[in-house]
Order: structure tokens, then C-alpha cells, then sequence
């Protein structure tokens, strides 16, 4: 098929002129364009996702003025210089690897990283799901749909960085391994549990992470290995194409325990979540701080008068604004004990994550959830519940900090595009504050940030947050991934605003002697999106 843009009035072919010389379509040194470009596609990819329809595959790019114009994907990319040292990846789909660890809308996926790379992005992320790499059995390793990948982000001459994922996913459907799946419905205890008896089965309880619970080996021991095979299968991508490796750490391979991952009831306003407390494991581990404390009532259970999920924080009195239980000194044992808990836990998997990889030129993260929620509260009730002990009175970050900069890690934050603005005034939330704090904690003990975005549907005004955080005074952050590719993140109401952040980050003028010449001449894969304005029209024939 072929595409006409067909602008009207000057601002609008300015706009054009704008979008196109940003993907090697205008040459400003052959005096630009006329009023009609024209690309032709053909109808051999498309992007077949919640009904949206993605052509992709551009066989054929003129412009229609007597020189020609024209540039390949490296010559492209390289137009745009990185401002303040911020690099900038997009996630890939959770699902690009299927559970058949085959390659989902390979085709597509190849056409969007073209895509990418002629914008000026540096590189992409990867999920790489331990219930697909692992799925049958202990030490059965298959990474042929990884590696796939990691070969066609090679060729694309893109930057990669792993996620390495021991947790499982409802959307899309990505499960644990089956065979931990099997071990978990005879011994639930290796799963969070909370007051009811309800167990979180999307990712193993910190508690066992040194128990022979699977199959006579540790959870540690398992990951061990997990990393050890991954570094030996791609150990010819590290430093060149895999620059970076996060290890994951919990829910969403965040370090927290899973305490908000009931749906709440409330609409817009979250409830505090709950501890999770109440395996047979954590409880042992309750018990005998409790004892060694000389209190060993205390280590009975969790508090008795903390709120359920959805609960508000004044709905019982353990977090109540003054007066509650939390700051009472069972409050504090049992708050402490809780943190250095998950604490432990993270300082394990970045030591390991450290050590595995220590020979590997890659940089080594792990993701900390930004839990705003109820920040504007002298206790803080949604980041205790998560394992963070920080209140008005204390600050629950710089000991986060610690273990990051002790395993020389760097601390993944996101949340970038949120800002307080937004938030709904009853939970008395406030996100830009809480990355204020986390940012410090991590200057304080030398510890590098990269940023992520919450989510690909967008908050309001993210993409400005976004970039007030990252091209913001303080710095800190060096490295941003937008999250996620798939087919919302191509469309026409969100692949421009994409557009508009990748130039922000750019120098916004292109040096001369980058500029493609005349007689060049633009045959490349692009995604096809609508103008916003609506006066400049794409025509179809």
C-alpha cells in the first residue's frame, strides 16, 4: 500500500519536516521536501494485538522533489547525542518469548526495533522468565528463544539488558516453573502468606531462601545455578551487546513482599496491604527473634490490629495517626525484624547476582518499587506493609541503599512519570517526594539509579515527569527504560508523545557532517502512526 502525508499550511509540513528528519526522511543541506511525501509498505508484518492492526515492513521510501534522499539504520541512529549521559531503553513485550520458549510476532518485533534504533534509542530490555528457561525440571536449562533474541538485538547493533525474572505473571500469563509449581502444592509454607491463610504463589517467601525446600537444594542454590548457566550460554553478548543484568528480588522482581497484590475495592484509593507474616517459615523465624529478645509473646504472629488489604490506616489502631501500635516498642520490634527480613533477603540475591557475574563486563541492578501511597502519613502504613520501616521519624532507605552499594549494584526506580499532582487527594500520596528520599539515600552511599516509568498506558502528564526527573538538576539517574513495546505503544495516541521524549533527551539539532547526503537514498522498517494533528492527514491508496 502507499502512504501520502499531506500537510496544508507551513506549521504543518514544519511538523512533518520535524517527525521525518528525526528518521532519516528530510535532508535539510538539499533543501527539504516538498508538500507531499510518500512512503510505500507492503501488507507481510502486522501487529495483531487487542485488536489493533500495526503494518510495519516499509519496502520503499521517496521523497517527491528532483534529489533523493537517503540512510541506513546506523547512519540514522547515530544523529542524536545523548544529553547529560541519560540512555534511554524500551522494555519488550513480557511475552516475546512464548511458553514454548518460541518467539512471539518475531517479525514485528524486528520491524519496531528497526524502529527504535533509527530514533536514536540505545537499547531494549529483556524479561527472561525463570518458568520458561526452566520450566520442566531442576537444572534442565532452555534458553534457545532468549538467545534468539538476544542475536536479533545484536544484529540490530542495539544495547540489551536482562531481566531475570524468578517470578511469575498474570498479564501475560507467565507461571513459575512446574516443577516448583508441584513442590508448592504439597508444601504451600514456600509461598508469602498472609493473616487468612491465603497464599501468594506468583513468587517463593524470602523465608525459605536457605532451606532445601527444593528438591533438596535451596532457593539460592537454584538461582545460583540459573544465573551461572545464563552467563555461560551468553557469555558471547556480555559487554558487547548485554551491558546490563537485574537480578529479580520479589512481586514483579521488586524488593518488597507482596502486600498490596490483592485488587482493591476502593477505586483510586488504595488500601495499606497487609504483612506478610504468616508461613510456617516466617512465623519460625518471628519466634525465635521474639525469644532471643526476651519477649517471646511477640512472636506469636503478626500485629493483631493492622488493617485488612483495603483497609484505611485509621480503620484500626496500628497505624493510627498518633497513638497506634507501630509506635509502641512491640511496633518497633516487630517492624524492625519484618525490614531486616526482606532487607537480608535482597543483600543475598545482589551477592549472588555480584558474584556470578563479577567476571562479566555488566552492570548488576535490582528494582525498588516506589510505594506512595499514604506518604503524607506520619506512619507510612503502605511502605511498612512492604517491608520498607520508614515513618516520620525514620528513614527506611539508607539501609536499602547499603546492600546496593556493598554488592556495587545499581538501584532501579520506577515511577518516573508520576508526579503529586495526580494523585488522588485521599491517599495523601506523594511520589515525587518518596524518589526525593530514595534519590538521597543512594547519593549518600555512591549507589547509580537508572529510572522506569509505572506503565505503558501512561499517568497524566508522565512523559513531562519524566522528563523532570531525568533532565532534572540532581542528575542521578543515567540510564531510562520506557516500559513497555507492544501494539498501544506503536498507536497513534501514544507513539508521538514516545517520539517527543526520545527528542527531549536528544540534542535537538543534528550536526552538520551527520546529515545524510544527496544522492543517499531511505529503504527501512517503520511503525505507521496518524498524526495528532488532524490536519495533517495520511492518505492510504
Amino acid at each position: 500500500m502507499e502512504v501520502s502525508v499531506i500537510g496544508t499550511s507551513q506549521a504543518q509540513i514544519g511538523r512533518a519536516r520535524l517527525a521525518y528528519r528525526k528518521l532519516g526522511f528530510y535532508n535539510p543541506a538539499a533543501q527539504g521536501f516538498s508538500r507531499t511525501t510518500r512512503i510505500c509498505f507492503d501488507h507481510s508484518q502486522r501487529w495483531r494485538t487487542d485488536g489493533f492492526r500495526f503494518s510495519l515492513n516499509a519496502v520503499h521510501s521517496e521523497v517527491l522533489r528532483s534529489e533523493k534522499v537517503s540512510g541506513d539504520v546506523s547512519t540514522s541512529a547515530r544523529r542524536s547525542k545523548p544529553v547529560d549521559g541519560v540512555r534511554l531503553y524500551v522494555g519488550l513485550p513480557l511475552d516475546i518469548v512464548s511458553d514454548c520458549n518460541t518467539l512471539n510476532q518475531m517479525k514485528a518485533v524486528s520491524a519496531g526495533l528497526k524502529a527504535l534504533k533509527l530514533m536514536g534509542v540505545d537499547g531494549v530490555e529483556l524479561p527472561v522468565w525463570w518458568g520458561i528457561a526452566e520450566k520442566e525440571a531442576m537444572g534442565k536449562y532452555d534458553w534457545s528463544g532468549y538467545l534468539a533474541v538476544a542475536e536479533m538485538v545484536q544484529k540490530m547493533g542495539l544495547k540489551l539488558h536482562v531481566s531475570l525474572c524468578f517470578h511469575a505473571s498474570k498479564q501475560p500469563k507467565v507461571s513459575l516453573p512446574q516443577w516448583v509449581s508441584q513442590i508448592g502444592e504439597v508444601q504451600p509454607d514456600i509461598f508469602h502468606t498472609d493473616r487468612l491463610g491465603q497464599h501468594y504463589k506468583e513468587c517463593l517467601s524470602l523465608a525459605v531462601d536457605d532451606l532445601p525446600v527444593l528438591d533438596g537444594k535451596t532457593p539460592i542454590q537454584v538461582y545460583h545455578d540459573f544465573c551461572e548457566s545464563f552467563k555461560t550460554s551468553f557469555s558471547h553478548f556480555m559487554g558487547s551487546t548485554i551491558t546490563g543484568i537485574s537480578m529479580g528480588l520479589g512481586p514483579d522482581g521488586e524488593l518488597r513482599y507482596p502486600s498490596h497484590h490483592r485488587v482493591s475495592k476502593r477505586g483510586k484509593v488504595p488500601g495499606v496491604g497487609e504483612f506478610q507474616c504468616y508461613d510456617k517459615n516466617m512465623l519460625s523465624l518471628l519466634k525465635q527473634h521474639a525469644e532471643a529478645t526476651g519477649n517471646p509473646y511477640w512472636g506469636l504472629g503478626g500485629p493483631h490490629d493492622a488493617p485488612q488489604y483495603d483497609g484505611m490506616p485509621n480503620s484500626n489502631n496500628f497505624f493510627r495517626e498518633h497513638g497506634g501500635s507501630w509506635e509502641t516498642p512491640y511496633g518497633d520490634f516487630f517492624l524492625a525484624w519484618y525490614s531486616n527480613q526482606l532487607i537480608s533477603h535482597g543483600s543475598s540475591l545482589l551477592s549472588l547476582a555480584s558474584t556470578v557475574f563479577c567476571n562479566s563486563p555488566v552492570a548488576i541492578s535490582g528494582k525498588v518499587p516506589v510505594v506512595h501511597s499514604w506518604y503524607k502519613t506520619r506512619s507510612h502504613p503502605s511502605e511498612l506493609t512492604a517491608g520498607f520501616y520508614n515513618t516520620v521519624d525514620k528513614d527506611g532507605y539508607e539501609r536499602i541503599a547499603e546492600i546496593f552499594a556493598k554488592n556495587s549494584c545499581k538501584m532501579i526506580l520506577p515511577g518516573m512519570d508520576l508526579s503529586d499532582d495526580h494523585q488522588p487527594q485521599e491517599s495523601l500520596s506523594s511520589p515525587e517526594l518518596l524518589l526525593a528520599q530514595i534519590k538521597s539515600a543512594c547519593r549518600k552511599r555512591g549507589v547509580q539509579i537508572s529510572g522506569q516509568n509505572s506503565s505503558v498506558s501512561g499517568a497524566p502528564g508522565g512523559f513531562e515527569q519524566v522528563k523532570k526527573n531525568l533532565l532534572g538538576e540532581d542528575g542521578v539517574v543515567d540510564l531510562f527504560t520506557y516500559q513497555r513495546m507492544g501494539a498501544y505503544f506503536f498507536s497513534p495516541e501514544h507513539f508521538p508523545s514516545f517520539t517527543e521524549l526520545v527528542r527531549s533527551l536528544s540534542q535537538p539539532e543534528m550536526l552538520w557532517d551527520d546529515m545524510p547526503n544527496e544522492e543517499e537514498e531511505v529503504g527501512e522498517s517503520l511503525p505507521v502512526g496518524s498524526s495528532s494533528d488532524k490536519n495533517l492527514q495520511m492518505q492510504v491508496a
